[in-house]
């Protein structure tokens, strides 16, 4: 035989007498061979998961001492926040307003009323302080008295048709759906300004929507206007104060106000003042 040939037996040969001595290799009954080095897969795989475990506990830590609205200040930190924010949205609020967080307002009217997290219009608004009030307390929630509320009144039975038609024509006419009317207009002052505003930018102290700015939670078509004046609808979100813990709420903020609606932080008594207004 070849002498390379050989010599390349011999040092295989030598190769596996050493990998035998100093890692695991031979099965035995009960367990196998631990070699004289004492390293395992498993041991290793447990090293690395406690490695990864520790980095976790470390940004954990991080997160919870910082307040959550100087959290842009640190990107790192921010960034795992996100990433963190991802995997927790799709185990929790995928199953209302999707995977891409889009909602379903555009989707059949029995899905309606899940409102799309990557645009700009905010009820109660849209910075990160605002985000992560609204997750910890949810909207309407029963039995939580710091949870988001508002409430709009039926209309129905307290018009005539005409007087109905004429407020949806002035609602429409906002954002330049319908021709204004006189009669409407008269209505929508003496009935929806104090919420909704003058000009229909909304007021986000009593989570009341813009109604200028065609994103419309349950449609905008003329029979869905109506019916929202006739006999509103008022969705529900979950508080998750207790069910999550404040990191997670907070990576969940973090991860909403990073999809692309997300605003700066304003205090909320200047929302009105400031917010409203930049809204498209």
């Amino acid at each position: 035989m070849p002498r390379w040939w050989l010599w390349t037996f011999y040092l295989c040969i030598l190769f596996s007498a050493v990998y035998v001595v100093l890692y695991p290799a031979w099965p035995l009954v009960e367990k196998g061979t631990e070699g004289v080095l004492g390293w395992t897969s498993r041991g290793q795989l447990a090293e690395e998961i406690s490695i990864a475990d520790q980095a976790r506990t470390t940004v954990n830590e991080q997160l919870a001492r910082i307040p959550i609205e100087r959290l842009p200040e640190d990107s790192a930190l921010m960034q795992q926040a996100v990433a963190g924010g991802r995997a927790a949205f799709l185990v929790n609020c995928v199953q209302c307003h999707g995977s891409g967080a889009a909602g379903s307002m555009a989707s059949s009217s029995l899905a309606k009323g899940y409102p799309n997290l990557n645009d700009d219009d905010w009820l109660w608004g849209g910075d990160l302080k605002a985000i992560e009030y609204t997750l910890k307390h949810g909207i309407r929630q029963q039995g939580d008295d710091m949870t988001r509320f508002s409430q709009m009144p039926p209309f129905n039975g307290v018009f005539e048709d005409a007087q109905i038609e004429g407020l949806v024509d002035h609602v429409l006419a906002l954002t330049d759906k319908a021709k204004p009317s006189a009669v409407g207009a008269q209505l929508y002052t003496d009935n929806c300004a104090q919420c909704h505003g003058e000009a229909g930018l909304g007021d986000r102290v009593l989570g009341a929507p813009n109604l200028a700015d065609a994103i419309w939670l349950y449609g905008g078509t003329r029979a869905e206007v109506k019916h929202q004046i006739l006999a509103p609808r008022n969705g529900m979100m979950p508080k998750w104060n207790g069910r999550l813990d404040p990191v997670t709420i907070k990576m969940l903020a973090a991860y909403v106000h990073s999809l692309g609606g997300g605003e700066d932080f304003v205090e909320v008594a200047e929302n009105n003042a400031v917010e409203v207004d930049e809204q498209p």
